[in-house]
């Protein structure tokens, strides 16, 4: 009997077929579970799932040892495909309606099909939708005909089609929960999806059950391991299954049949990884950091470019921390930073980069001591996005095209400044002084929402008022009357009048043409040619 060819990636050769094989996240696991078994009776409420959670944790694994052990037959979208509205569409949203198509038989029983469409938030775009011409003429055979869509173009929008219409089954896995939302109407797109699909949050795995797959997947191999050596392989992985694994296979190709500590060491050191870890957890671990060497460690860890660090600490720093001194050492450390970083643009020596992103780091974890018990920690509300008044007015936009500059720099640079003068929380700013908002060619409305004001209050309405009565009072009046033919004036004198202002400017031209512009310049003066 011929030997089944085992793969040659291990987190394949290990990825569990069945629930009884599968480690941590016990609570989704029922979840998942129960909402599965809805369909056995019908059709759910909500069709589809999101398994939301960070990378290696076994999200689409689950899904599918669990389809798997009911009989089920899985399809799989992953990034790696085409993931369009049209190929969606072909590879999903035309079989999930129809059952026949994806419906298999076992014992005379009709067995169910798993759709499932992994890394979600790597599709491009937003949630609007392609028009169905476009779509029907990317299935057409003639070439001439045929629309080719290239990207994602209009996948984000087929997936709210897909759940709208299947009669399968539906689960989808992202490990950025907010970039499958995207931008500035991230809201209404977050309704849109929770509307058709269940969200189910995904932790990393537990020291406890990691010890277990390294057990399992090496007795597997032959292979045996020293107690210290599990000990230091589980606790320098952030609960990331799939690293796990891929660094037991490391290790064993360089190994002969036994795993000591030097052997889990010199792999570590070699191809140290930096593993991102949850925002939340990783910040309370900064804040807890008792060295500068910790504390920069775990902000690496936290995948967030300095400005952005700079921004989280900004804002949490006096959550976290009580005593006005500590606080103010940490205001003065990240001033500094706010200076280092801009010098980037001016120079290519990063080192700016460098003190922006330490300095940050260190005004929030060694400047005095945090209190124990919980942290009080949040969202920088000045980074949320599509909820301020200023995105909704699009008055980023138009100072962008004012300013001659993209949308991110006037998003960055320019408003923020513009804003802070127009405050009265920051610089007892007058909302009614409109002399900037004017010369910048703003309307009343962009005006209020560039005082940070609550357009739909009465007193605003007011300013918007006075604002536009303002610019029309100061708009140059425009006399139509002038284009008209007096019938005092001869229209002879009027071309002679013509012919002179013509052969004076003409003159004057000739005038300037004929001026040497081969001498040399004055002393200390340079030329461009």
């Amino acid at each position: 009997m011929e030997q089944s060819v085992q793969p040659t990636d291990w987190t394949e050769r290990y990825r569990p077929s069945s629930q009884k094989e599968l480690e941590g996240n016990d609570s989704a696991r029922v979840r998942i579970q129960s909402w599965l078994k809805e369909w056995d009776g019908g059709m759910p409420k909500k069709r589809g799932l999101l398994l939301v959670g960070p990378p290696g944790v076994g999200k689409t694994t689950m899904a599918r040892a669990i389809a798997i052990d009911k009989g089920w037959n899985v399809i799989e979208l992953n990034a790696s495909d085409e993931r369009n509205a049209p190929a969606i569409r072909r590879a999903a949203t035309r079989g999930s309606v129809h059952h026949s198509l994806f419906e298999s038989y076992d014992d005379g029983e009709r067995q169910k099909t798993l759709i499932l469409l992994d890394e979600v938030d790597h599709l491009g775009g937003a949630f609007a939708s392609m028009s169905e011409k476009r779509i029907h003429n990317s299935f057409i055979d003639d070439e001439e005909k045929k629309t080719t869509i290239k990207g994602d173009s209009g996948g984000k929008a087929e997936l709210l089609n897909l759940l709208q219409k299947t009669k399968q089954p539906i689960i989808m896995a992202c490990n950025d929960e907010m970039r499958l939302w995207g931008g500035v109407n991230w809201r209404s797109s977050q309704e849109k999806v929770k509307k058709l699909a269940e969200l189910i949050a995904f932790n990393r795995v537990t020291e406890d059950a990691r010890r277990r797959i390294v057990g399992r997947v090496l007795k597997g191999e032959g292979y045996s391991i020293d107690p210290g050596a599990v000990d230091l392989l589980v606790r320098s992985n952030a609960g990331d299954l799939r690293a796990l694994i891929k660094d037991m296979q490391t290790i064993c190709s360089i190994t002969n049949e036994h795993i000591d500590i030097n052997a889990v060491k010199g792999m570590l050191e070699l191809g140290r990884r930096d593993t991102a870890v949850d925002l939340f957890p990783g910040l309370e671990k900064l804040y807890r950091s008792k060295t500068a060497k910790s504390a920069v460690s775990t902000a690496r860890l936290l995948d967030k470019d300095p400005d952005q660090m700079a921004a989280w600490v900004t804002w949490n720093n006096s959550s976290v921390h009580t005593h006005r001194k500590t606080i103010h050492r940490g205001a003065q450390a990240l001033s500094q930073a706010d200076i280092a970083l801009p010098v980037r643009f001016t120079n290519r020596a990063y080192r700016s980069w460098y003190w922006g992103s330490n300095l940050s780091t260190l005004a929030a974890s060694v400047i005095g001591d945090v209190p124990q018990g919980r942290l009080s920690m949040s969202y920088p509300g000045f980074l949320r996005r599509g909820n301020e008044p200023w995105r909704k007015s699009g008055l980023i936009e138009k100072l962008a095209n004012t300013c001659g500059c993209s949308n991110k720099a006037a998003a960055r640079e320019l408003f923020p400044p513009l804003a802070a003068l127009h405050s009265n929380e920051i610089t007892s700013g007058d909302s009614l002084d409109f002399s900037i908002s004017m010369a910048l060619g703003f309307a009343g409305d962009e005006h209020v929402a560039l005082c940070g004001l609550n357009s739909r209050l009465k007193s605003t309405q007011k300013i918007i008022d006075t604002y536009d009565k303002q610019v029309e009072d100061e708009e140059p009046k425009i006399d139509f009357t002038t284009n008209v033919k007096d019938p005092s004036v001869d229209d002879s004198s009027v071309i002679s009048n013509s012919k002179k202002a013509t052969e004076s400017v003409e003159d004057e031209k000739e005038a300037v043409e004929g001026n040497d512009d081969t001498q040399d310049p004055p002393v200390g003066q340079s030329t461009l040619f």
